[in-house]
């Protein structure tokens, strides 16, 4: 089969590549082509790519293209791993709302609304290109913020499923401590898009997540950034993204006392794109395991090797809820287990949510409403608006105030603020 990769320039694409080349029986690929406007970095990374399946004997292609039309033509499914503003943007991300006392994060918060306001149109141009070049195949989401991003495409009636690689590090980790092979871990996680909790984790059937927080509780408090009673008197494990939410104005004074992740993965691209350069380099560099994305190419081969093969295996996806969680609308995008199929993805039952979790996803999804509603349709008062929505910001001069740096900032990404007329 072919498969497209829009946004193949980027440095993570060799962790893909690597797991392509390790899992090719799950997955036989024909072809990839890699798909990015920057040839500066399209060139060094398919170089790479091309000698990481020479080495591993794998017998698909690696060709590249600098549009989208001519890239997936063919194509059954098309992984999308773009990040419109590149390091830079994300660094105004990552510094811009500490000015107003607010995390800084690319996917949460302030950062993640001014990602999803530049990312949110280019996007759904894509995936316009993509229907009308390559109409049957599957478009897989990991552009941050996944969930809001999954639902512009899915509201767009595009044939899409978001991904992330939260749930797949739980279930390795897990494994890990367990002393265990990972395909016999699933998990009980639910949640939005970078908010989410493992409320069981089933080991053959039967649940341990009572033995792993006693046995591994601080092990597992370490790795999501919070503290291990906190964990155990909760009786379920955050994501490290919840750190975000319940260590607020201590992130805050971390983030504002050492320079930026941006900044440190900028260093490390150069790093990387100077390896993959390199043509003695044919396997992945350890250094790509610092950049993050850590098991992105195995939920990904999973994923779509589902959709082509009709496996109907349980996989942790972005979806539409469609009444799985009944407090939320339908339309949200929600992050839970799901049956993969060839039709696509359908949700899992997931028991009752909790109130103390309920009330954080309810709130989270009403502002991503609000925030998809400003990237597609711009203005300065429904950035404030989303703003005011979302529980990390909440005040009103303080929205005020980002939503004015933030537009500022982003103005070159966003067309409706070129003059500062405020669209209909």
């Amino acid at each position: 089969m072919k498969l497209a990769v829009v946004g193949g320039g980027s440095t993570y694409t060799p962790e893909l590549i690597d797991g392509f080349a390790r899992l090719r029986d799950e997955l036989p690929l024909s072809e990839i082509v890699l798909i990015d406007p920057d040839e500066r970095r399209l060139a060094p990374v398919s170089a790479m790519a091309a000698r990481m399946l020479l080495r591993a004997g794998h017998p698909a292609t690696v060709s590249t293209a600098t549009t989208v039309e001519d890239g997936v033509a063919g194509a059954q499914a098309v992984l999308l791993q773009l990040r419109v503003g590149g390091q830079a943007a994300r660094n105004v991300d990552e510094t811009l709302p500490l000015a107003c006392g607010c995390v800084g994060q690319e996917t949460t918060g302030a950062g993640g609304l001014a990602k999803a306001l530049r990312t949110v149109p280019v996007v759904l141009d894509i995936a316009e290109r993509v229907a009308k070049a390559a109409p049957d195949a599957w478009i897989v989401d990991f552009t941050n913020p996944v969930g809001i991003v999954t639902r512009a495409l899915l509201q767009a009636g595009h044939r899409a499923i978001g991904l992330c690689n939260v749930a797949i590090g739980f279930q390795r980790r897990f494994a890990a401590h367990l002393g265990v092979a990972p395909e016999r871990i699933s998990l009980g996680h639910v949640g939005l898009n970078h908010l989410t909790w493992e409320r069981s984790v089933h080991l053959d059937g039967q649940d341990v997540l009572p033995r792993l927080l006693a046995e591994h509780g601080e092990e597992i408090a370490a790795d999501v950034g919070l503290a291990a009673p906190l964990i155990r008197r909760l009786g379920v494990v955050p994501s490290y993204y919840l750190r975000y939410f319940y260590e607020h104005d201590a992130v805050v004074a971390e983030q504002r006392s050492k320079p930026t992740r941006a900044a440190e993965v900028a260093a490390m691209e150069r790093e990387l794109l100077a390896l993959y350069a390199d043509p003695a380099v044919d396997t992945k560099p350890e250094l790509l395991e610092r950049r993050g994305g850590a098991f992105y190419s195995e939920s990904a081969v999973a994923l779509i090797a589902s959709l082509m093969n009709d496996r109907g295996d349980t996989q942790v996806v972005n979806l539409r809820n469609d009444g799985t969680l009944p407090f939320l609308p339908a339309d949200a995008v929600i992050e839970v287990p799901a049956r993969i199929g060839s039709s696509g993805a359908r949700a899992l039952p997931v028991d009752p949510v909790e109130p103390l979790y309920a009330g954080l996803i309810a709130h989270v999804t009403a502002y991503e409403t609000l925030a998809l509603e400003a990237a597609l349709r711009g203005g300065a008062e429904r950035v404030t608006d989303a703003l005011l929505a979302h529980p990390l910001i909440g005040q009103a001069s303080v929205s005020a105030d980002l939503a004015e740096r933030l537009v500022a900032a982003n103005r070159p990404y966003l067309p409706w603020a070129g003059d500062g007329a405020v669209p209909a």
